[in-house]
């Protein structure tokens, strides 16, 4: 190391990670009986079981500081100087909802906050960017939060790929977790396949666009990952990939099997799915619990590569690559995330329609009722600002 701090050689990654779920769980079986189809339409034709909802005093920011708190409880907060909130689902034009999570966290001023936006893609852009920032100073480490909460019309074809939740993950040098790779392979387009306009509370999608755009930004990042000297598919245990719902990472490596000639092991793509299966569509989210799955499901990935695929509609793409470090299991985690599955409060199908069409503006002071047992909620609106507080 320079007398700046800068150094080239140390391995960066994640530290650690935690998930954090809404309070409020959909039976996928209860919302195809109530429209009409044939419930093995969710559950083996999109791969979902479960659609995380969100209560009335929950949001992506209390979703993202809730899995924050608990990550840093158990990691402290020595070395943190930034905290990266990535989503597409954020909650103001202007302020970031870092800035809120600092508060609520309450981390020292010296900390830098922001929000990064490109759909589902930006946790893997803040992870990229944390990247950077411990490379340059390797006593640092960044929090990223990827939170989001997915919303469609309701009785549309999206509607049973929303869902909700938040993966908070640590990144520092020399990893407990996971050593990222330098070589990444990335992939960017134009495409209207999926997006959201500033007057709109729900998404836009071309269902079959989106399909392709997925595909060309999967095989794209591959191809400038090998041209960049990046490992070949056969020094790869799994893959995990973007799940906007769990098949489409069957179909991913369908398309990348077939594209390298290689087959990569279908039982880590199962593995990759429980948590995602039942959480819905998190967005920026999917890929890190689907991480947080395999980790969490599969034995023997101590000193083996595997790759992360993140999608991002309108597109961005990118494939990495690391090292699951040895040690990396850790059942009290995987237990406690099982718990915050299996302890959400389910709704009926009235009960989701009526918390998704409850949308609060900013033109009078509102207090939501006090609902989630999370570390922090959303509180309500004031002179046209949204509150938050700790719960305890």
């Amino acid at each position: 190391m320079t007398s700046t701090g800068e150094s080239t050689s140390t391995s960066i990654g994640i530290e650690d990670l935690e998930l954090a779920a809404s309070h409020h769980v959909l039976d996928l079986g209860a919302l195809a009986e109530a429209r009409g189809v044939d419930p093995a339409k969710y559950t083996r034709g999109i791969g979902l079981d479960e659609m995380g909802v969100v209560a009335a005093d929950e949001d992506v920011v209390s979703l993202g500081a809730s899995a924050a708190s608990r990550l840093l409880a158990r990691t402290g907060t020595e070395g943190l100087r930034t905290v990266l909130f990535a989503t597409e689902s954020g909650v103001d034009q202007s302020k970031s909802g870092a800035v809120i999570v600092h508060g609520l966290l309450g981390l020292p001023s010296s900390v830098r906050s922001v929000e990064l936006k490109q759909a589902c893609y930006a946790g893997a852009a803040a992870v990229q960017t944390a990247i950077g920032i411990v490379a340059r100073r390797p006593q640092e480490k960044v929090l990223v939060i990827a939170a989001d909460v997915a919303r469609y019309g309701l009785g549309t074809s999206g509607e049973p790929t929303q869902g909700a939740g938040a993966v908070a993950l640590l990144i520092a040098a020399d990893p407990a977790l996971l050593a990222i790779d330098p070589v990444s392979g990335v992939y960017s387009a134009d495409v209207d396949d999926f997006w959201r306009p500033n007057d709109s509370t729900t998404a836009l999608v071309n269902g079959r666009l989106s399909i392709s755009a997925y595909k060309n930004a999967l095989l794209g990042a591959w191809d400038d990952l090998q041209a960049q000297g990046g490992p070949g598919v056969d020094e790869l245990d799994a893959v995990v990939y973007h799940q906007p719902f769990t098949k489409m990472a069957v179909k991913a490596q369908r398309f990348l099997d077939q594209h390298t000639g290689g087959r990569l092991d279908p039982e880590a793509l199962e593995q990759g799915a429980v948590y995602d299966r039942r959480l819905g569509n998190t967005y920026t989210a999917s890929l890190w619990a689907g991480l947080a799955a395999l980790l969490d499901h599969r034995d023997g990935l101590g000193g083996r590569r595997i790759g992360l695929f993140s999608y991002g509609s309108g597109s961005a793409g990118e494939m990495l690559t690391g090292t699951v470090q040895p040690g990396y299991a850790r059942p009290e985690r995987a237990a406690a995330t099982r718990a915050a599955l299996d302890e959400r409060v389910p709704v009926t199908v009235a009960e989701y329609e009526e918390l998704h069409e409850r949308l609060l503006g900013s033109d009078e002071d509102v207090e939501t009722p006090r609902v989630t047992t999370a570390p922090f909620r959303f509180a309500g609106v004031q002179e046209g600002a949204r509150k938050y507080v700790a719960t305890a």
